[in-house]
């Protein structure tokens, strides 16, 4: 049997940082996120010979072969190919391990601010949902990824981006203490989300960053002031809020100048939020006619999101050809996780 199944990358547009913990299980965080026709895709075939699970990412490179005579560990290159079969072998598979081939490739590379690790764990997932025909709902498998990397891989970061893979579209996502949840997507108006995409611009500054170190920055920083770090985050989140009902209200214009609010406010959680190349890519669009910016994600370099008047488009993106970098073409998608057998 060959499963393939997919989940969408997704843009942070507001309140990114506020769904990780300590913040979110003190004060309560929001987010506004949506997906994009960018994926992450995830191939398995139980039909090969041996007792033996080969895992190959594509797009890395990498391959990783675990003998089942052996106990499966999460000591390996691919630790989230690792983690997420262990996880569902044990957990739902009554610990028998089946020999398999799990094949996987992202349209955008890690560290891009698109969400794309835990997009890819949630595309395994999904993946491994169709092959053992397991009961779990959209809420199931966004938590399910979300423990798998936080818990069992230890690795630093929010809740969002498993939410939003998980179930597509635009969505308003609150987090509270005790793993609380609660996806709300918002009905666009078909109008509203062209206008947003003719007035976006999504740039790939060239680097990639580790999410993680700069996600452990942030939570030490605001630890360590309680005052004007904890008060930016305030803000952020607030400034979800504020983008929610401006897209509601189809004010784009709106939209974008509270964008420059929100980047305002992201940078002053953390120092590692913004570098140089940032700094400079946002002075010369700026001088360029854009409106605002803000890097999706935890910052510090991935993919920018710039804010343009749609006519000015071309001249902000003749600005960005003095960096090391492409604009990538985009549109927004509803569909989440899915997957099919062939």
């Amino acid at each position: 049997m060959k499963i393939r199944s997919r989940a969408p990358l997704r843009l942070g547009i507001a309140g990114g940082g506020t769904d990780v913990s300590p913040y979110s299980d003190e004060f309560g965080g929001c987010v506004l996120n949506a997906t994009i026709n960018m994926y992450a895709h995830a191939f398995i075939d139980d039909d090969i010979k041996g007792n033996q699970v080969i895992f190959e990412a594509k797009d890395l490179g990498i391959i990783d072969i675990i003998e089942l005579d052996n106990d499966v560990s999460l000591d390996g290159n691919l630790v989230l190919h690792r983690a997420v079969y262990k996880r569902i072998m044990e957990q739902y598979n009554k610990g028998k391990y089946i020999p398999l081939r799990l094949t996987t490739q992202s349209d955008a590379p890690p560290g891009s601010g698109l969400g794309s690790s835990s997009t890819m764990v949630v595309a395994m997932l999904e993946g491994f949902r169709q092959l053992l025909s397991l009961p779990l709902g959209e809420y199931d498998i966004a938590q399910l990824a979300y423990e798998i990397e936080r818990r069992d891989c230890k690795l630093s970061g929010g809740k969002q981006d498993q939410y939003a893979a998980t179930f597509g579209g635009f969505n308003f996502i609150e987090f509270y203490a005790n793993d609380r949840v609660i996806v709300n997507p918002l009905r666009m108006r078909r109008y509203i989300i062209s206008e947003l995409e003719s007035s976006l611009i999504l740039f790939f500054t060239g680097t990639s960053r580790d999410s993680a170190k700069i996600i452990d920055d942030q939570i030490k920083s605001i630890k360590k002031d309680n005052g004007a770090r904890l008060d930016a985050m305030h803000k952020v989140k607030e400034s979800a809020y504020k983008i929610k009902e401006l897209l509601f209200k189809a004010d784009i214009l709106g939209v974008a100048q509270e964008f420059r609010n929100a980047w305002e406010s992201k940078k002053a959680t953390s120092p590692s939020i913004s570098n140089a190349l940032i700094d400079a890519v946002e002075s010369s669009i700026l001088n360029a006619g854009a409106i605002s910016m803000k890097i999706s994600g935890a910052g510090g370099g991935g993919f920018m999101m710039i804010f343009v008047e749609p006519e000015n488009k071309l001249d902000v993106i003749k600005a960005l050809e003095q960096f090391d970098g492409h604009v990538h073409k985009f549109q927004f998608t509803n569909e989440g996780a899915y997957s099919w057998t062939i």
